[in-house]
């Protein structure tokens, strides 16, 4: 038995029938190129005859009805692989509406906490000889860059080769330890409780510091936990996802990037607020206050390939309030980049109890039922994971493009979560049926304030696409 933990056992909390508390992968991939109709039956065949069972894929919840008071794993030695591995195809013409449907779907069914976290779905038919992979996993098994290197480890960057195996038998690397006599759960929780309680002083400075510069830089917009409005994002959600996507070339985020003196990412934040900020002003529902974004940052050492989050967060201003689509960026820029700078003067010993205390307020609402009820603690999620930058293959197929699938919460009906990938910058939106009408519109409408960015700016590009259900 392995105590879970507290960062990881939140997700496990927090989830119900109509908040899963699940992230997702889906990649696109086009059959090699004298492929015919019997690569997909091998790989099906493959994939089932595959029972190697290998971390964290072979982790279940030890007393899952127990998991408030002593949430813990245990290895499954006993694996349904029909229920965890499934095939699926789509109807004609098979296209990116089709998928994105059946995405959608997938993505709204709650797992079995009685059964490994984890379903991997092979989806055929769609057009142009493309197949795609939609993996999902419980959050706290996994978060975005532990998710992004996981993949790595599952395909290869040789076209050639046609040893990959599926992804439950590949899995990550288990961090090693060195050779100790095992301890009781209950043990493992006092010994946790003693270093993290260790941190606490450097927490509460830490605290103390966000009050005083929000009072000395409010003229930067600094943004506060609960400092954004109420909008038509932070209401009561239903179990019910929709799914879409955007893509643009890397290179082209880069140039407009550096044109501007500003990150990438805050890049990224400025077209996701210049999309709410036209999405919402059509349904007349646009907050005269600008809406905040929370932002996870990782603090995984390169190095570490395990599972599990490591992860921390930040809330950055979007100024949606502001019209000019440069004005906007620039203000961004100014709320990012003081939010981090705070994060960064954090000693590394401080930073589980300091995103645990951070997001306990949030977690605090989703446990109360009080989640889309009050003022949210911030409007949206909004993630930028790297991911591999090289073009990778499974058994020859090319993966062509991959996006993020993530969670949502009550209080919280959007998350927009972008992966780059081999000169690709791809960008998932997920939202709740209910809550948000016409969802798609939302990745149309980003791809066109980065077209508006390009033109503020002087800087002239092809147009690119969006695909949405």
């Amino acid at each position: 038995m392995k105590p879970i933990k507290p960062l990881d056992a939140a997700w496990l909390y927090v989830d119900t029938r109509e908040t899963p508390m699940q992230v997702g992968c889906l990649a696109i991939f086009s059959l090699p190129p004298k492929a015919g109709p019997a690569f997909l039956k091998k790989q099906v065949e493959t994939f089932r005859s595959t029972r190697e069972f290998v971390y964290p894929f072979n982790l279940r919840l030890k007393a899952p009805r127990l998991r408030f008071l002593l949430p813990a794993w245990e290895e499954d030695r006993q694996i349904d692989l029909d229920y965890h591995f499934r095939h699926s195809a789509l109807p004609q013409p098979g296209g990116e509406r089709e998928l994105g449907i059946l995405v959608s779907r997938l993505h709204s069914n709650a797992m079995d906490f009685n059964r490994p976290l984890w379903e991997c779905h092979l989806i055929e038919g769609l057009q142009h000889r493309r197949f795609a992979l939609y993996m999902k996993m419980h959050h706290s098994l996994v978060d975005g860059i532990s998710g992004m290197r996981m993949l790595a480890r599952i395909l290869s960057p040789d076209p050639n080769s046609r040893t990959q195996l599926p992804p439950w038998a590949v899995g990550a690397r288990q961090k090693t330890k060195t050779r100790e006599p095992l301890a009781s759960p209950w043990q493992a929780a006092l010994d946790g409780m003693r270093v993290q309680l260790k941190t606490v002083p450097g927490v509460t400075r830490a605290f103390g510091d966000i009050v005083r510069e929000a009072v000395r830089q409010e003229e930067k917009d600094w943004a506060l936990p609960f400092s954004g409005p109420r909008s038509a994002f932070n209401g009561k959600i239903s179990g019910q996802r929709r799914f879409a996507t955007q893509h643009y070339s890397l290179a082209r985020v880069r140039r407009i990037a550096k044109a501007a003196d500003v990150t990438v990412n805050d890049v990224f934040l400025e077209i996701c607020a210049g999309s709410m900020r036209r999405y919402l002003g059509e349904m007349h529902a646009l907050p005269s206050k600008p809406l905040t974004a929370g932002v996870p940052v990782s603090v995984r050492p390169a190095d570490d390939q395990s599972a599990g989050n490591a992860i921390s967060f930040i809330i950055a201003n979007l100024n949606t309030n502001i019209a000019d689509p440069l004005q906007r960026l620039r203000a961004i820029h100014d709320s990012a980049q003081a939010a981090k700078l705070h994060l960064q003067q954090l000693p590394k010993a401080d930073m589980d109890n300091y995103t645990a205390l951070f997001m306990a307020p949030f977690m605090a609402q989703l446990l109360s039922g009080l989640g889309g009820h009050l003022r949210p603690m911030f409007n949206l999620t909004v993630s930028n994971v790297p991911g591999p930058d090289q073009t990778l293959y499974f058994n020859g197929a090319r993966m062509e493009q991959m996006y993020p699938v993530s969670l949502l919460a009550h209080g919280q009906a959007l998350n927009i979560t972008a992966v780059s990938y081999a000169g690709q910058f791809n960008v998932g939106f997920t939202g709740c049926r209910e809550a948000l009408p016409s969802m798609q519109r939302l990745s149309v409408y980003a791809g066109e304030a980065l077209d508006e960015l390009e033109q503020v700016l002087g800087i002239g590009a092809p147009a690119e696409t969006a695909t949405a259900d």
